[in-house]
């Protein structure tokens, strides 16, 4: 691309001066721009060697280059007018592209359509994520001093005044290690992902928590925060003004509103001192302003909003536990997609420690089992009809809930792909909820169903609940209801149904077809049966590449690309990159990885090899050009969870690794692990084709490729 049509493309996006940041992956330019609304979509396509504009929320704007991107990178960058935006282009610490690793297009829900919503529900579930397995691990603690007690083996563990043995008051100590110093945990996640420095967001959250600090109300009475019972300060004179004193374990408001001031404030800070001085004063001038602010304001604040939002729920619960009981379970299935339920659990920590019990998990506790009933109905035909990959799925998500009472799997892995579950899963919630309202009128249990402490709704948590009789018949209910919805009328759409049965079916006619007609067809000099001239055993896909592909006289020959992995092989369309699912790049199929390495699709050339490990450009010996884009955005992810295993030039066979990726990583980071496998060079042949949808391995048959005639 000539130096003219770099300029066009910085021209298109609005100008160097509307450039915050400029990055790019394997195929795009990727602009963080200050305005969105000046970037054209129009004039970027019009650029000569531009495949395709994608403008995203956030301000944010793709370019499509291709294989060349690196080079339109570099030409843009040494472009005379991009001198004064390199620094901010090139993607330092000055610029935006730090807080742009996680952003992505949603295909639905209002994520992905406001940036600013995007963006809180991304800080509030990258507060609480990082720690899940250390709440999940207390909340186990928990349940077990709760057995202890019901058992008689210990006193009311939580009850005020009771003393316990030093052996039980140790294993007491094991969980409110965690839940004393919850704030401190929140505050560096927090702040790491509003782009301070964790440890000064630490810090600051640290001295509202030193004995010292709650020491300066001692001998002061406590009083009601604006009259909410559940926020007692004592009011203390602090060079001269009045500094409300709370007992800030467990809370969680306060760490965030305070990274939420304390991020801007810290980049700012940086931008007004010298590079050379910023490793001292940066972190000093932070602390100075906002440690006296957090606990003069910020701390105080985030205890009101907690204590205030805990008040209005007590109050529905007051008013009728049997409403509450049944709008929990139904709220839940769209709160926790959304990440509105961080908040929540916030006010169930507020609750336990204020009210000293909790009244909102038990009834979430029937969406969480509806929910696991779903994926068993999910998991039973799954084993009917010997879905292998969605019986491992399944699998892994109804052992999460169950035993750790964690619904993310099921919700991703599962739910959120089939839009049969959902109505048949609140059917589950409604039960559940109907069984605890109900129960709650009958026993006259003004609070509904209790626990005295924090736990994940799971079977191994049901002894910290209250009465435990009424839970479990809950939580039966709505995992029996679900299930059986779920198998009696199926989680597919009849479509979807459909397409095992015809894929089967072609197989079949493939087969005999094959066994009728022989086609003398070779690839790249190889039987048409083995891939790359490694003579791979005919999969029973490739019996249906036969036949879809089959030649009329004076067609061109049949070439085959492999499956770079073992999984699901779905439509490109499905792909939630508009690039990848609109054919930009090509035409292809995408894979949903079951395991955790890519391997070489055939023998050939590593035409370019990211050193990020996210994507692989082969030039193979039959002379495709494929790409192999592993997940959607893991660019950003730097090189973090890839173990690259090639570079540029190297030769490589069908079955060579070419990188394996940590799954736990990308996933937790958000990134869909879908990889699309796209032949670059299609208008060099008349047809590229998916063998067949459904499950692979790698080295089985993918692609089928007809050269012209």
């Amino acid at each position: 691309m000539a130096s003219n049509s770099a300029s066009d493309i910085v021209d298109a996006v609005g100008g160097p001066g509307n450039i915050a940041s400029l990055t790019h992956c394997a195929t795009r330019l990727r602009f963080q721009l200050h305005d969105g609304d000046k970037a054209s979509k129009e004039a970027a396509e019009a650029v000569p060697g531009v495949l395709g504009a994608v403008p995203q929320a956030g301000d944010r704007f793709q370019v499509v280059i291709g294989g060349g991107v690196q080079n339109v990178y570099n030409e843009i960058m040494a472009l005379p007018e991009m001198a004064g935006a390199a620094g901010a282009a090139a993607g330092g610490r000055d610029g935006e592209s730090d807080a742009d690793i996680k952003a992505r297009e949603r295909a639905k829900g209002p994520r992905g359509t406001n940036a600013w919503l995007d963006s809180l529900f991304e800080f509030l579930s990258d507060s609480f994520r990082p720690i899940l397995g250390a709440l999940l691990g207390a909340s186990l603690f928990i349940t077990f001093m709760a057995l202890m007690a019901t058992l008689e083996v210990i006193p009311a563990w939580n009850a005020p005044g009771v003393t316990l043995p030093p052996s039980w008051a140790f294993v007491n100590l094991m969980w409110q290690c965690v839940f004393v110093f919850l704030p401190l945990m929140v505050a560096y996640n927090a702040s790491a992902k509003i782009g301070a420095d964790p440890w000064v967001g630490f810090a600051i959250m640290a001295v509202l928590m030193l004995p010292g600090f709650t020491g300066l109300a001692a001998g002061v009475d406590k009083t009601a925060l604006f009259g909410f019972e559940q926020a007692q300060v004592a009011i203390v004179q602090v060079w001269g003004l009045p500094m409300p004193i709370a007992d800030y374990s467990s809370q969680v408001f306060p760490p965030l509103l305070m990274a939420a001031v304390l991020g801007p404030l810290y980049k700012g800070l940086k931008k007004l001192i010298p590079d050379n001085l910023q490793l001292i004063f940066v972190p000093f001038l932070a602390m100075l302003i906002m440690i006296p602010l957090t606990a003069f304001l910020i701390g105080p604040i985030g205890v009101y909003v907690g204590a205030g939002l805990a008040s209005a729920l007590a109050a529905i619960n007051t008013f009728s536990p049997f409403i509450f009981a049944i709008i929990i379970p139904l709220a839940y299935p769209f709160m926790v997609p959304l990440g509105l339920h961080w908040p929540i659990n916030a006010i169930m920590l507020l609750n336990i420690q204020t009210l000293g019990y909790d009244f909102i998990q038990g009834p979430m506790g029937a969406w969480n089992f509806a929910c696991f009933g779903a994926t068993a109905g999910v998991l039973f035909l799954a084993w009917r009809e010997k879905d292998k990959d969605m019986k491992q799925t399944a699998t892994g998500a109804l052992a999460a809930g169950l035993l750790g009472g964690i619904s993310e799997p099921s919700l991703y892995g599962i739910h959120l792909r089939y839009k049969r579950i959902y109505p048949r899963m609140l059917v589950g919630c409604l039960t559940g909820g109907l069984i605890i309202g109900i129960g709650s009128l009958i026993l006259g249990l003004p609070n509904g169903i209790t626990t005295q402490a924090f736990v994940f709704t799971s079977l191994l948590t049901i002894p910290a609940f209250d009465p435990i009789g009424l839970y479990i018949i809950a939580v039966a209910g709505a995992f029996i209801v679900a299930m059986l919805l779920i198998i009696f009328s199926g989680y597919k759409d009849p479509a979807d149904a459909a397409a095992p049965a015809a894929a089967t079916a072609g197989a079949g006619a493939a087969t005999t077809g094959a066994a009728r007609d022989t086609i003398p067809a070779v690839a790249g000099g190889q039987e048409l049966a083995g891939v790359a001239g490694e003579g791979a055993a005919v999969a029973p896909a490739a019996a249906t590449a036969t036949a879809v592909a089959e030649p009329d006289a004076g067609v061109g020959a049949l070439l085959q690309v492999a499956s770079p992995l073992d999984g699901t092989v779905v439509p490109l369309d499905t792909v939630p990159d508009p690039v990848f699912a609109g054919g930009v790049m090509g035409p292809g199929v995408a894979i949903e990885p079951t395991g955790d390495t890519v391997y070489s699709p055939g023998a050939g050339v590593v035409a370019a090899a990211q050193p990020t490990g996210h994507a692989f450009g082969l030039q193979l010996d039959n002379g495709a050009e494929v790409l192999i884009h592993v997940g959607i955005d893991t660019v950003n992810l730097k090189g973090e969870g890839f173990d690259v295993k090639v570079r540029n030039g190297d030769r490589v066979e069908v079955g060579t690794p070419l990188v394996s990726f940590d799954r736990a990583v990308i996933e937790k980071a958000g990134y869909p692990l879908i990889t699309p496998v796209i032949v670059l060079n299609a208008d060099q042949f008349d047809t590229v084709d998916p063998v067949a949808l459904g499950p692979t391995t790698h080295g089985a048959p993918l692609l089928v490729i007809q050269q012209k005639a």
